[in-house]
């Protein structure tokens, strides 16, 4: 580069970034080449950007620019790697604007209006959304001391798309109570809580959403609007002064074909990670594959760091952790093996020595001249990009409040049963808010603030049960509160007499929760419901104590059971002990080893599977690794009670369906179960297991939460009738689905496989059942969980917790 062209870098790039450019050992000569010819007119576009290196390219760029993606998934991958590179580069953020019905494409646009933010990233659909023009985006302003019309203000709050409830619990709402208005905008972490007194503004504060408690004392707030216009110009029309740079052009216009016509006589500039020779300005960023440091090109997470440990004395390598917990995790494993690495969280394009790790998300790595940037995907494997938010306290309490009905009974802890008369707005005192109504014998009435709603419950009983209503300030519920205490104190007691006998026998104490735990845990791929959460502390806190754990867990199939599993299996391998894992079916133990691998993928934990789907060479192997303890986890059938089967050091026994084992295994599970923590699961327990679980022989947990988003399921019992059999399949594998056909009978199971493929031409019918030989009866199974056939026609063998993922009608 010649001295003009770096006095003209100079005067287009931010004075902050220019000068970390030069003096950093990560050398980003190439980017800023790139960036000059952006600058200039130079190229119209940018080929070689690989893996994450577009984004650092665009958080380099000075002018105002506009990047679309061809979808929403790219465009929130490339602004989560910008938000990385911007803040290394100490470059202003970009604003990601969302699709509409985003939940937070609301607070994007806010910024793109009230910050004046000069980068945009977001997908073609989502620039294409209506906006307002800007001298036409609406915000209500309101400052503390002043003077505010509180009517009219709730009025253009309205006008704003604003939803008024009796407690405000997600964005866009506002709720009503005297002379307190709280509003939740959109742009906002915290919902604001305005007090007037009159027509001023006495109190402007940010409340906390589950607690109702203050956060924050503010002086103004500018509220935005709660919805969009239906008319307007899209994102391309607002920005006529922004740069518009496509990013993978040909899957933009592979998906948007009409829009070089919308752009008409408007410049655009591409970036892509094709290496596309003698076209553009090649960026020369390569791929890291072929190093030998992704997933599937090692064996174990130790192959890891031996391969950086050969390059680092070529390259400058950065390694991007997506959290503490991993970067501590990859520097104890560079100790391990006598290597170390310079970890930095903050100014890390200063440091100069490699490898280097520091926090945060990049979607994938590259390599470019001497320098190589990894990914925290890279190293230990595909994690989720973001959890879902969790449903807040209040929303759930609203949630029940809705539930209620005018006419059926609460119950108040203080007063007892009475009958819910609604939530009616009543002044008491000079102060008029909304109240919880409830009427007790004799015509009183209670009147309860929205903020006790925590004082009240639903009543529960059998059908057509009606309950005695209590008197207010009489003592009939103080005696029925008198008689549960005494019952609880006697079953405590019943408890404690049973608790001292256990705690005489000695077990395992397996050790507290260590960062390498949490670090697990964290690699979940989706938010753990509550009942979840609980499930695991009771076991983790049953496993830490000095006693055997004996613990049912129940829940329905799909409520997330086996997470809770491998985490306990997790504690116990973290302490050099084995777990077994025993299920009923050979097809279970197969679908298990598959899911244990893969929880377990960035983590040097050994796993296998025993069951007659292993031939005999086979199955003699890891009995030999077993004994010998070098099988952490063993997953198995009815196969791992047998005789031959010896443990070199076990803690943890799995059970799963319990009751589907006979007898005799029943008898076997007992010589393994003397000293080691026993762990049953069942979607259905037998009455005796709940018995002993309910009585507090056994501890119990239970998961009754389905996972978010998860839907009900939906039952139909009729007549056997082949048009709606036909229509439920039919319907099924039209949205690309699968199906279970489940049919008892195995002599005539094929003659009703044939019959379903006349009834339904288009189906690929398997057939499984339990007397096929385990050969055949894998091969089935593999090509229906691999989509090659699409309706199974079985016996109940895949009534043991089989997840097929695709298959949704049975």
């Amino acid at each position: 580069m010649d001295l003009q062209s770096v006095i003209t870098f100079r005067a287009t790039v931010p004075i902050s970034i220019f000068a970390i450019l030069n003096h950093m050992p990560l050398d980003l000569t190439i980017f800023k080449e790139a960036a000059f010819a952006f600058e200039d007119d130079k190229s119209a576009l940018f080929t070689s950007l690989t893996g994450s290196s577009a984004a650092l390219l665009f958080s380099i760029l000075r002018p105002s620019c506009l990047l679309l993606c061809a979808s929403e998934e790219t465009a929130a991958q490339l602004y989560e790697d910008a938000l990385f590179w911007s803040k290394l580069l100490e470059a202003e953020p970009p604003v990601y604007i969302q699709t509409e019905g985003s939940a937070e494409r609301l607070k994007g646009i806010a910024d793109l209006y009230t910050a004046h933010r000069k980068k945009i990233i977001a997908s073609v659909d989502a620039a294409r959304s209506a906006l307002w023009q800007n001298k036409d985006f609406p915000l209500l302003g309101m400052s503390k001391d002043e003077g505010a019309d509180r009517d009219g203000v709730i009025r253009e709050l309205y006008g704003m798309g604003y939803l008024n409830v009796p407690v405000v619990s997600t964005q866009g709402e506002i709720s009503i109570r005297g002379g307190i208005l709280d509003i939740f905008p959109p742009d906002s972490e915290f919902p604001v809580r305005v007090e007037f007194f009159g027509d001023e503004i006495e109190s402007l504060r940010f409340f906390d959403v589950d607690t109702q408690l203050s956060v924050k004392e503010i002086e103004e707030i500018w509220i935005c609007p709660a919805v969009e216009p239906k008319e307007g110009p899209d994102l391309i029309e607002l920005l006529p002064d922004h740069r518009v740079i496509f990013y993978e052009p040909d899957d933009i216009r592979r998906h948007f074909t009409d829009l070089d016509d919308l752009m008409g006589a408007r410049k655009t500039v591409s970036f892509t990670a094709l290496p596309l020779e003698g076209e553009g300005h090649n960026c020369h960023v390569k791929s890291i594959a072929g190093l030998g440091l992704l997933r599937d090109e090692r064996k174990t997470i130790e192959d890891f760091v031996s391969t950086i440990n050969v390059l680092r004395k070529s390259y400058f390598i950065v390694m991007a952790c997506s959290s503490e917990g991993q970067t501590k995790r990859l520097k104890d494993l560079f100790d391990e093996q006598d290597s170390d690495i310079a970890v930095s969280v903050n100014n890390i394009l200063n440091e100069t020595y490699s490898p280097l790790a520091t926090i945060g998300e990049l979607s994938a790595g590259f390599t470019f001249d001497d320098a190589i940037v990894l990914s925290g995907t890279d190293i230990f494997g595909r994690r989720p990009a973001f959890k879902p938010v969790k449903q807040s306290k209040v929303s759930a309490l609203i949630s029940s409040i809705e539930d209620f009905r005018e006419g059926e009974y609460l119950v108040h802890e203080e007063h007892g049963i009475g009958v819910f008369l609604g939530i009616r707005k009543e002044r008491i005192g000079g102060y008029e808010d909304d109240f919880i109504t409830i009427e007790y014998l004799g015509g009183d009435k209670l009147f309860v603030p929205l903020e006790r709603i925590n004082c009240i419950q639903k009543y529960h009983a059998p059908e057509n049960v009606r309950p005695k209503v209590d008197r207010m300030g009489g003592k009939t519920w103080e005696k029925t509160r008198q008689k549960v205490r005494k019952k609880i104190k006697d079953m405590a007691e019943n408890l404690l007499k049973i608790y001292a006998g256990r705690t005489k026998a000695e077990g395992i104490a397996f050790s507290e929760d260590t960062e390498l735990h949490r670090e697990f845990d964290g690699f979940f791929a989706y938010e753990e419901t509550p009942d979840q959460l609980t499930s695991i502390n009771e076991i983790k806190h049953d496993m830490e104590q000095p006693v055997p754990m004996d613990r049912l867990l129940c829940g329905d199939v799909g409520y997330g059971k086996t997470e809770v599993v491998m985490r306990a299996c997790f504690k116990a391998v973290f302490d050099s002990r084995q777990a077994a894992v025993l299920v009923p079916t050979t097809i279970l133990a197969e679908q298990h080893y598959e899911t244990f691998n893969t929880r377990f993928s960035a983590f040097p934990i050994r796993i296998e599977f025993l069951s007659r789907f292993k031939s005999r060479q086979e199955q003699k192997q890891v009995l030999a690794a077993l004994a010998a303890g070098e099988i952490d986890i063993i997953i198995g059938t009815h196969r791992l009670l047998a005789k031959d089967v010896s443990f070199f050091n076990l803690g943890l026994l799995v059970i799963d369906e319990e009751h589907k084992f006979g007898v005799a295994d029943k008898e076997k599970m007992k010589a393994l179960k003397a000293n080691v923590d026993v762990l049953t699961l069942s979607a259905t327990p037998i009455p005796r297991t709940l018995h002993m679980a309910l009585s507090g022989i056994r501890g119990m947990s239970t998961i009754e939460t389905p996972p978010e988003d998860r839907l009900a399921v939906k039952s139909m019992v009729t007549r056997y009738t082949p048009s709606i059999i036909k229509e439920a399949l039919q319907h099924e594998l039209d949205r690309g689905g699968q199906a279970f056909f489940v049919h008892n009978r195995i002599f005539d199971i094929y003659e009703t496989a044939n019959s379903l493929g006349v009834l339904v031409p288009g189906a690929k019918i398997g057939v499984a059942h339990g007397q096929m030989n385990e050969k055949e009866l894998e091969i089935v199974m593999h090509k229906f969980f691999q989509k090659e056939t699409n309706v199974l026609v079985s016996t109940s063998i895949i009534g043991s917790g089989l997840d097929v993922a695709s298959a949704n009608t049975i």
